[in-house]
């Protein structure tokens, strides 16, 4: 299955409707999930995944964070995580 950007939000929705409710999870996550081997080849998903989360960012469905405080995702660099928005 080609890694598009609909197959990676999916990751992330996905990946984060098996956490408890406020949990987060790691874009490395996303991309060892999508990319399913045992090779190093994941690493080449981080930042579509990065981006991924960005667009669901902008459309209210996540926040991506850096310790624990919600970030602009055009801004953020280094470590981030990506969790459901609190209602």
């Amino acid at each position: 299955m080609p890694v598009t950007d609909q197959v990676l939000e999916d990751a992330i929705l996905g990946l984060l409707d098996r956490r408890a409710p406020g949990a987060s999870v790691c874009p490395s996550d996303v991309a060892r999930a999508v990319h399913r081997s045992a090779d190093e080849g994941w690493r080449e998903l981080m930042e579509p995944v990065r981006r991924a989360a960005a667009r669901l960012a902008a459309r209210g469905l996540v926040e991506v964070t850096q310790r624990g405080t919600p970030v602009d995702p055009a801004g953020a660099r280094g470590p981030v995580r990506i969790r459901r928005p609190a209602r």
